[in-house]
């Protein structure tokens, strides 16, 4: 069923499918560049960034490559509980600057140290590129913490491909004993690479995140032109296998946004496995509200406080 957007969102919609069709209109092709550029243009909608009394940049050096990180600390004095954020951006776009807004919200609102990482995006580095540097953060971040108080409770979160990288990273480590995912938080997680829930049709227009900009990034993350390849279905986190040693977990879903159904379908088969879930779904809101904070402002406060109340 086809979401009801709110009405807080009626002028930038109408704004963003006017951009969409006039492209459309004279051909223009998606690329990389452009991609990347729109949604670092939505960085001015997001406005509130709360004082941390601790940030720094560092990064994990490897013998090929070094993977960036930015480090939160609320509260220097404190052993804290590590939080791991894993931004969005269809696997081709975001970053830590562009996201440092919603880690410094999720460091108040939680009281956790944040670390949020710029993991290799495509179609520069495809599928799993990305998911090895995520890995790897998630088996060295303590290497970074150096002189920090911390605790030994490890959470993480992650919103779009920030979730499909979050629920791929509890899969491939269930029975990792090297590594303890306390809890994990996903928001409008991309879960089904293989595009075949109802709600990609039902809200594929209108609402910001288009059906074929989505098949398109994920040819290019995956360097497939065919979505019902092998590879695809294996990596999507909701075709995996699912078991009560999964972290407990807090899912928000939007009803206007294509992937609300696969978030859905990824929580029952949590709830199937035993695996304690809480969720929350807004009924009126799209794909990436997160992003719109200025305009929906009223709605992302409530999920920094749902998620702050899960987490402590």
């Amino acid at each position: 069923m086809r979401g009801i957007i709110t009405p807080k969102l009626d002028v930038f919609l109408m704004q963003v499918n006017t951009a969409i069709a006039d492209a459309k209109q004279q051909g223009i092709p998606f690329s990389a560049e452009a991609v990347r550029t729109g949604l670092n243009n939505l960085s001015a909608l997001l406005d509130n960034k709360p004082d941390i009394e601790l940030v720094r940049n560092d990064e994990l050096v490897l013998t090929d490559r070094k993977i960036p990180v930015r480090i939160y600390h609320p509260a220097p004095t404190e052993k804290l509980p590590v939080l791991l954020h894993f931004h969005g951006g269809g696997h081709m776009c975001g970053s830590v600057e562009l996201y440092d807004p919603i880690s410094r919200q999720l460091a108040q609102h939680t009281n956790c140290i944040v670390i949020c990482v710029d993991y290799r995006l495509a179609p520069e580095h495809p599928y799993p590129a990305g998911i090895d540097d995520c890995q790897y953060l998630l088996t060295h971040y303590k290497t970074l913490l150096n002189g920090l108080n911390y605790n030994d409770k490890l959470y993480i979160a992650g919103d779009s491909a920030g979730g499909a990288i979050c629920t791929t990273l509890v899969m491939n480590n269930v029975e990792n004993k090297a590594v303890k995912i306390d809890k994990q938080v996903l928001i409008y997680p991309s879960v089904d690479y293989t595009m075949t829930s109802a709600s990609i049709d039902e809200n594929g227009q209108g609402y910001l995140l288009e059906k074929d900009k989505v098949t398109w990034y994920f040819q290019q993350y995956f360097q497939v032109e065919n979505l019902h390849d092998d590879l695809v279905k294996k990596a999507s986190p909701l075709f995996g296998e699912f078991s009560n040693k999964m972290p407990e977990t807090f899912i928000i879903t939007g009803g206007c946004d294509p992937l609300r159904d696969e978030g859905l379908a990824y929580l029952n088969k949590l709830k199937a496995a035993g695996v304690t879930v809480e969720e929350h779904h807004f009924p009126d809101l799209p794909h990436a509200y997160m992003l719109l904070q200025s305009l929906v402002e009223e709605e992302c406060e409530r999920s920094y406080q749902l998620i702050g109340q899960f987490l402590r």
